[in-house]
């Protein structure tokens, strides 16, 4: 089992956006940082791309086993099945990722507190710094 810890987030909202991930295995050893500008988006937009990267990551590296966590309330409870998509914006990145979450196999959503998810954190905002870029 790995773990991605995922965030994302924007600097106006909506305004300049990024998303973060650190993937982890068993060990605590790290196995990827991801992070990338999305231009001008929502908070949660840019949380579901992070959602989206770890859920990438893993199935291009034959992982079929992954738990990922976020801070975004929406976003897991939405991953969950307990709280319904009602965003149009969202609706294609929450079909998107059930998608890859069908293709990895077994993966698990957790909300966690936002300073237990630092370091996904620190990687969005390099996210965000990107867009500011030439």
């Amino acid at each position: 089992m790995i773990t991605a810890n995922v965030d994302g987030g924007a600097r106006g909202n909506p305004g300049s956006a990024g998303y973060g991930v650190i993937v982890k295995d068993e060990t605590g050893t790290v196995l990827a940082e991801l992070y990338e500008g999305i231009g001008v988006n929502t908070n949660n937009v840019a949380e579901y791309r992070g959602v989206l990267a770890a859920l990438d990551w893993a199935a291009a590296h034959g992982h079929s086993r992954l738990h990922i966590k976020s801070d975004s309330l929406l976003v897991v409870q939405q991953m969950l099945g307990t709280f319904r998509v009602k965003h149009a914006g969202l609706l294609p990145l929450y079909r998107q990722a059930r998608h890859l979450v069908a293709k990895v196999g077994n993966v698990t959503f957790e909300h966690v507190r936002r300073e237990l998810n630092t370091e996904a954190d620190r990687l969005s905002n390099l996210g965000m710094d990107q867009n500011a870029r030439p």
